[in-house]
């Protein structure tokens, strides 16, 4: 297996979703390692949020970090050999009032980490500009609506459903720019 220190976020996502596949722990990759990764980088979070989307107690999940080689500090979990921290927030497994709809698997060499979809990820981060009028979250939001198809029909349903429609109008053809958004039919 490559090296910790040589993984990139995917790969270290990866690793870790591996173990808790392993013990059969229902952890779902979201927040802002979603952005980097979706965004190839251009966003940069140093942590990544495995949401504990199956309610599992704290000593298993600890147990299950401390057999891949990392100690907590905090609420964080830190690896010797790795620059990136990891967190567990606790569930529900949602993007503002609503459940996540969508969670996508990516295989890599040293797993499979289960992440929410591109267009849950935008919602996410929309839902921190909406509700906090964090300018930088809908920055991230046009890097991943940019970069990945998303479905912005969904995305407007949701933004009228959190309340936030003339917000989302505002935005709508930043969410467009690159051409792969898609709209279901």
């Amino acid at each position: 297996m490559k090296p910790v220190a040589a993984m990139t976020r995917l790969e270290f996502a990866a690793f870790v979703a591996a173990e808790f596949r392993r013990r059969k722990i229902n952890v779902v990759l979201s927040g802002g390692s979603c952005v980097s990764i979706y965004s190839q980088e251009k966003y940069v979070s140093m942590d990544l949020d495995f949401v504990n989307a199956g309610f599992t107690k704290r000593a298993q999940i600890i147990a299950a970090m401390e057999v891949l080689g990392f100690h907590e500090e905090n609420r964080y979990f830190r690896h010797p050999n790795a620059t990136f921290l990891v967190e567990f927030p606790p569930g529900p497994l949602a993007v503002g009032e609503e459940p996540v709809k969508e969670i996508d698997e990516i295989k890599t060499a040293t797993g499979i980490v289960r992440i929410i979809s591109p267009t849950d990820c935008v919602k996410d981060r929309l839902a921190w500009y909406y509700h906090s009028n964090d300018t930088q979250c809908l920055q991230q939001a046009i890097l991943v609506a940019t970069a990945n198809p998303v479905d912005l029909t969904e995305i407007e349903r949701w933004s009228h459903t959190e309340g936030k429609i003339g917000a989302f109008r505002r935005i709508k053809n930043s969410l467009i720019g690159s051409g792969k958004t898609k709209r279901r039919t």
